[in-house]
């Protein structure tokens, strides 16, 4: 009797730990939302990675900028898209990009593109550099921003 329940609790240990996420994923593991561990289509670069991804861009690249509309107007990365972070339907506007084309995604200091990231994760987004710093340190490693 011991061991079918050790047997049956070993099972139910390894469906636990195995199963239950809801990213829809196919990598067996799920990391809890507030770790720091990027998911598998997100990955967190530093400025000059993602500098270098732009400069020699992979097809159909997006530059994805997700300040507000005065702090773009300050100073964005040349070729970059805005969706402002907190409008009411920046999560629809997200879903409503193509989730297969790749994305260099940044904000300020990185705190919303982080959030962004997450959701961009949940969306299925397959390919999603994250610049770790934002353009704060985008700016901190003398890389251009250009205003309108």
């Amino acid at each position: 009797m011991t061991r079918v329940f050790a047997a049956a609790f070993s099972a139910a240990l390894i469906v636990a730990a195995c199963g239950g996420g809801s990213n829809g994923g196919s990598s067996g593991t799920t990391t809890p939302p507030s770790q720091s561990v990027p998911a598998a289509g997100i990955t967190l670069v530093s400025a000059d990675q993602a500098s270098a991804t732009i400069a020699t861009p992979p097809e159909d690249l997006v530059i994805l900028d997700v300040r507000t509309p005065e702090e773009f107007a300050e100073g964005h990365i040349a070729g970059a898209v805005m969706i402002n972070f907190y409008e009411a339907d920046f999560a629809d506007q997200l879903a409503g990009l193509d989730p297969d084309v790749p994305y260099v995604l940044y904000c300020r200091s990185g705190s919303r593109s982080g959030q962004t990231a997450a959701i961009m994760d949940e969306l299925d987004f397959t390919s999603v550099q994250d610049v770790d710093g934002g353009v704060l340190a985008w700016g901190s490693a003398g890389l251009p921003l250009i205003t309108e």
